[in-house]
């Protein structure tokens, strides 16, 4: 497969991705979560991306001995967040996540937030690329 066929990191990842400020409850980013159906929040403080906050952190935060009223933001996110540039090789971007043994990156165009490229949608370009589709009508692929 030549390079221009492969997908680029600007079709690949979600674009505009919500965000929750660093000093936000706890409650603020599980319901950005639940409301929008999403996994990974960046999170922002002054505009600036500091961090990334996932369902999995907020359930985790149910288990520590804090009262949960008494938590935000910055006591959940993960702060050692991978950013990339939106013209970065989409390749790169996965080698990258793979190394680091991350779940997402959090894309920027021009220093401001333009989405979220997750593990699922690295998934989802791979079954593209795979050629991944409804198996033929009646027919065993495998004979």
């Amino acid at each position: 497969m030549m390079t221009h066929d492969l997908p680029r990191l600007a079709t690949a990842m979600t674009p505009f991705p919500y965000a929750v400020a660093l000093d936000a409850p706890i409650d603020e980013a599980e319901r950005l979560i639940a409301a929008h159906d999403i996994h990974h929040l960046p999170v922002t403080d002054e505009h600036e991306i500091v961090g990334i906050v996932t369902s999995h952190d907020l359930v985790e935060s149910r288990s520590g001995k804090r009262r949960r009223h008494d938590l935000r933001v910055d006591d959940v996110c993960v702060k050692d967040v991978y950013v990339v540039d939106l013209h970065q090789p989409l390749a790169s971007v996965v080698s990258t996540m793979a190394d680091r043994h991350v779940s997402s990156a959090i894309v920027t165009r021009q220093g401001r937030l333009a989405g979220v490229f997750t593990w699922v949608d690295a998934c989802r370009c791979l079954a593209t690329l795979l050629g991944a589709g409804t198996p033929s009508e009646g027919g065993d692929d495998a004979a």
